[in-house]
Formats: structure tokens, sequence, C-alpha cells
């Protein structure tokens, strides 16, 4: 998530390309990096309103590594100076392992001349005072395979080694068209770019209804991390992206299957309990002033994602 470093991501053609992420260690069971795994070791820090951060939430809970892994919650408000951990909100925490007010200045503790873009999800190791990690693609396999002795449920894969090549091809299309999509539909700057990206946003959320019209997750009876990549995008695509990204073709409620999939994941048990429309709605609404200049936060639209999904 990119917050207020957005605008230095727009080209000369109005089209928003995200900068990659910047620590890439791993956590490795077989000791062949610095970085074992552990209990109590690793923290997490997150935003309830970001769905890349969401995406490690979602993994921590459904592995059972609540008792391993700490996490703590930015403030949803993102003001000009980055992320922070004022605590205005409900279910924002502060900063419980390093104290800090800011993230920006947890990713200086690590690493003193950093001057890159603050994002979360951050993987934090306690023991040597350092970011593991903040790509929360790479963050949320090593949660899968690394930290099976932790974990409640080591039986759960969510990469398993017979499906990767069919999870590597849906993800890389998926985050172009689908997860990066709203955002580079909502900080275009200019028309063409705009429709460029919602057409291929709605081109993907298409074609997902297709195979979802077949079969009963992406990889068929199989969930996998996949489904969790999209679900964080499309729990918030109606209540977001319809109307503060002009992402508004068509709804998630208007697709039978995509709707009846995301309230199936949603329904999924622990999942609902990393889901926080507030800080969701708060983020976007009050922190892109620059597309809701009052920052006023919209009552709607009413969703029941506990509604029966049928997908049985």
């Amino acid at each position: 998530m990119t917050g207020t470093t957005w605008d230095r991501q727009v080209d000369d053609e109005g089209e928003y390309n995200r900068r990659p992420t910047s620590f890439h260690s791993a956590i490795a069971v077989d000791g062949s990096t610095p970085f074992a795994p552990g209990t109590g070791r690793y923290h997490l820090y997150v935003s309830l309103a970001c769905p890349w951060a969401h995406r490690t939430l979602i993994v921590r809970r459904m592995k059972g590594l609540q008792d391993a892994i700490g996490v703590d919650v930015v403030d949803p408000l993102l003001p000009p100076t980055g992320w922070t951990f004022e605590q205005n909100v409900p279910g924002a925490t502060g900063d419980r392992v390093n104290d800090r007010r800011t993230l920006r200045e947890v990713y200086l503790q690590a690493r003193p001349d950093y001057a890159g873009v603050v994002t979360v999800p951050v993987l934090w190791d306690k023991q040597t005072g350092t970011i593991v990690n903040n790509e929360s693609s790479e963050i949320i396999r090593m949660l899968n395979s690394e930290f099976q002795d932790f974990a409640a449920k080591p039986g759960l894969d969510l990469y398993p080694a017979s499906l990767r090549g069919e999870i590597d091809a849906l993800n890389e299309w998926i985050y172009r068209d689908i997860n990066n999509g709203v955002y580079r539909s909502g900080f275009a700057r200019k028309q063409r770019a705009y429709s460029r990206a919602v057409q291929g946003l709605f081109a993907g959320l298409d074609r997902v209804e297709a195979i979802l019209a077949e079969k009963r997750y992406l990889c068929g009876d199989t969930f996998t991390e996949a489904d969790v990549r999209l679900f964080t995008t499309l729990v918030r695509f109606d209540s977001v992206y319809v109307t503060h990204f002009k992402c508004n073709l068509r709804r998630i409620v208007d697709y039978p299957n995509l709707w009846g999939y995301t309230r199936e994941i949603y329904q999924m048990p622990g999942v609902a309990e990393t889901v926080n429309m507030e800080h969701i709605k708060r983020h976007y609404f009050e922190s892109h002033r620059h597309i809701n200049p009052f920052g006023i936060v919209p009552d709607g639209p009413e969703l029941d994602f506990e509604q029966p999904h049928g997908r049985g």
C-alpha cells in the first residue's frame, strides 16, 4: 500500500505504476537464511485497510499462527507523513514492539539510510531488530510453509506442489488486472489511462466469473493462496472501489458466482474477524483527499456477507 507516495508513481501518460517492495529476506526452516522460524520471534505490522496486508492476516489465522506471530495495526488514516501508530480508531494498536510513532521510524530502525516507499505489511524480527520482508506475496508463503511446528493447522497447504504452476499463472493476471487494476483505475491521471485500466479490470472480473461458474475455487475444489489474494480485493470492491476508484461498470453483487464466492470465503472460520470495514472505508475516503477532498465517508452500501452463499 503506497499511500501518500502514490503520485510519484504516475508516469507521463497518467498511468499508475506501483513501485516494487524493498525487503526480501526469507524465514527458512532448513537453516539456509539467518532467520529461523520460531514462536514469539516475529511480528507483523499491518493496516486493516490494506488488501496486501490483509492477505497475511488471513493466512496467519487460517494456519493457526496467532500465538506464534504477533500483530500491530496502524491507524487507518494515512496522513502526508505516512502510516502512524496513532490510536484514533478502535482496532489500531500502537507499536507494542518498538514503541515508534510512525512506520517510517520502524523502517529507519531496520535501515537508517532507507529512502524508499514505506508500505504494509512488514514482517519484523524482534531478535535481530530488523525487517525480514515487506512483500505480502512472499510473507504468506513463509507463513504457509515455514512455521509448521508452531501452526495449529499444519495440514493446511495453500500452495500445494501439484498446483503451483496453475496458482502462479492465476496470480500473475489477477494481480495485473484486478488486485492492482483497481489502483490503476483510481490513481490514473488521464482519461485514456483510466479507461484502459478499468476495461482491463472488468475483463479480469468477467474471466474469474467464468472460472467460478465451473469451479468452486480458482483451482477447482482446492482453496489456495490465489483465492486469498483475490478475496481481499473483492471484499473491498463494492464498498470502496466502485465509487472511490470509479470502478463502476458493475458491482461484485452483480456477479452471481463472484458474489457467492466472496461470501463463502468471508464465512470461512476466522476470516470475518480479519475484515474491518470501518478501517477500510475510513482509510480510502479520508486519506485520498486528491480524490475525495472533503474526506466524507459514505454510509453505504449495505452488504450482507453472512447471507448463505450456496456454493456447497
